[in-house]
């Protein structure tokens, strides 16, 4: 019996690892928008989420780097997105929730392209979310 329970505990735990590694947005604040207009560094285009690297002029001759936080890489696949979208050099304009606490992160709203583009987090469109 005791072997059964041990066993039980240990699938127990196994299966619980990615809803622990899981995280929210809860440190951002979604009540805010900052816009964002720079270069982009370095994308990370991995699960569970990709990450954007952009430096953006800090307004006394230097660059601060943001790091901004997107959807997972399956979801954005489906909303347009692919690997190569956002390129090292790369001018945008982004749009994001900032981090509650005032660091240089946030999560992505939408990013315009140097094409004229514009792409979303990932999720379903805004009008959808809205229920319009």
């Amino acid at each position: 019996m005791k072997l059964l329970s041990s066993i039980g505990l240990i699938v127990a735990v196994i299966a619980t690892q990615p809803a622990l590694a899981h995280h929210s947005f809860a440190n951002f604040d979604l009540g805010r928008e900052t816009m964002l207009v720079g270069t982009i560094k370095e994308v990370q285009f991995t699960n569970p989420h990709v990450w954007v690297q952009m430096m953006v002029p800090d307004g006394k001759g230097g660059q601060t780097e943001w790091s901004i936080e997107a959807g997972a890489p399956g979801m954005l696949l489906r909303t347009g997105w692919k690997p190569n979208t956002l390129k090292t050099g790369d001018a945008v304009t982004v749009v994001i929730h900032p981090a509650k606490n005032g660091d240089v992160n946030g999560s992505l709203i939408r990013v315009t392209l140097p094409d004229g583009r514009t792409l979303g987090p990932g999720g379903p469109p805004a009008a959808l979310k809205s229920g319009g």
